[in-house]
């Protein structure tokens, strides 16, 4: 295999395998720093073990090896001068033990507890996890939390330095300090969800199940993570029905609701009864009692918009975002007209809090639109797309604005 072809096997390696090998590694290593920089020194070290000697059968458990490796023989050297120069540094902390039975069983999810530690604050939490443990770029981090991808690198590199400077060490929470950290991780699969279903990855999407699968098992007696599996369940049971033939995008109204995965959606629905059950939902639970009656109703226009109008006042008052507001304003305007909903639109707009994010005015346009006001609803798609940094959704809001102007 040439270097060209490696390169791309690395690369798939990278977007697939990153957060398993990083955790695995970061449990021998004990420090994060050290744990990416051996899994990066990994992924170097397999272009030319791989050119020479031929990409192996299992890429991640090759790089999991080697990055292990490199943090045991790390530690060797720590050791070695611990030994000689005793006296000039501080005693050292007790080595990992692999032995010893984990809190938590999955090391991935071990690895979002552990950096979602109390002492950082909690948008550094999530983007610092996020970026290192997930694998996201910082401009997909960034999109999630509608900043500039230059305001959200400094905040990561901010959390790196307080870590360092505050000597954070990178440890398996116990099981007391879980339900202090919950919500925070809760964020972390849930924005890792998001950024799957947005970008068309199956891959995140995946992965952020698998998270919330765990979480279930490891804290059953917690509604607001049933509320989140069930919220992942119920979303991605439409996936095989977002994109037509050619990969366009198709809204709601447009997709085929009997190719939708009517057994996540009966476990979504099942577990939004559980969680709701608990008492006290919260904006997972909420959200996901929302997507339910979506999954469950026999069409778009049949959906019972009234219903899902009051849940998301529900959810504005314990989650009150500008992105609650504006999901709220779209079952509005099914409610009570797209006129009515404008209105609406405008107060978002004068907040200036929804500033770069692209479905303020895409729902802007889609309420113009519908009012057969075109001019207007083109001047919203061009706004919409200019902000809009994913690339299928870009297509979709280019063959809108066609649309509507011809």
């Amino acid at each position: 295999m040439n270097v060209h072809d490696v390169r791309q096997v690395i690369a798939d390696a990278h977007r697939r395998e990153w957060a398993f090998v990083l955790a695995a590694t970061a449990r021998v290593a004990g420090d994060l720093d050290l744990a990416e920089e051996c899994v990066q020194d990994a992924y170097v070290a397999a272009l030319d073990a791989w050119v020479r000697q031929g990409v192996p059968d299992n890429p991640g458990a090759w790089l999991t090896t080697a990055a292990r490796n490199r943090a045991l023989d790390a530690h060797r050297r720590d050791k070695t001068l611990r030994g000689k120069l005793p006296l000039l540094i501080e005693p050292p902390p007790p080595e990992p033990n692999e032995d010893d039975p984990p809190e938590i069983p999955d090391d991935r999810l071990r690895l979002v507890f552990t950096c979602c530690h109390p002492a950082l604050g909690r948008e550094a939490q999530v983007a610092l996890t996020l970026r290192l443990v997930c694998g996201l770029t910082t401009s997909e981090i960034a999109q999630a939390f509608l900043v500039s991808e230059s305001t959200m690198a400094a905040r990561v590199t901010r959390a790196k330095k307080k870590i360092s400077a505050a000597h954070i060490a990178y440890r398996e929470p116990d099981a007391a300090e879980l339900p202090d950290r919950l919500d925070a991780v809760l964020t972390v699969v849930h924005l890792l969800f998001t950024t799957g279903h947005g970008q068309l990855r199956s891959d995140l999407a995946d992965r952020a199940i698998d998270l919330g699968r765990v979480l279930a098992t490891l804290m059953p007696d917690e509604g607001e993570v049933r509320g989140l599996l069930a919220l992942m369940l119920l979303t991605d049971a439409r996936r095989a029905t977002r994109t037509d033939a050619s990969g366009r995008l198709l809204l709601l109204d447009e997709q085929d609701r009997t190719q939708w995965n009517r057994a996540a959606i009966e476990e979504g629905g099942a577990l939004v009864v559980e969680a709701i059950r608990g008492g006290r939902p919260g904006r997972f639970t909420l959200q996901a009692a929302i997507a339910a009656l979506h999954d469950e109703a026999p069409s778009y226009e049949l959906t019972d918009w009234p219903q899902i109008w009051q849940l998301y006042g529900r959810l504005q008052r314990v989650w009150p975002t500008p992105v609650v507001a504006l999901n709220r304003v779209v079952a509005f305007a099914m409610v009570q007209g797209p006129a009515a909903a404008l209105a609406e639109i405008d107060l978002l707009e004068r907040e200036g809090r929804l500033e770069g994010y692209h479905y303020l005015p895409a729902t802007k346009a889609d309420l113009l639109r519908r009012l057969d006001r075109r001019d207007e609803a083109a001047a919203a798609y061009r706004q919409a797309i200019e902000w809009c940094d994913n690339e299928p959704e870009r297509a979709f809001l280019t063959a809108r604005l066609t649309a509507t102007l011809a």
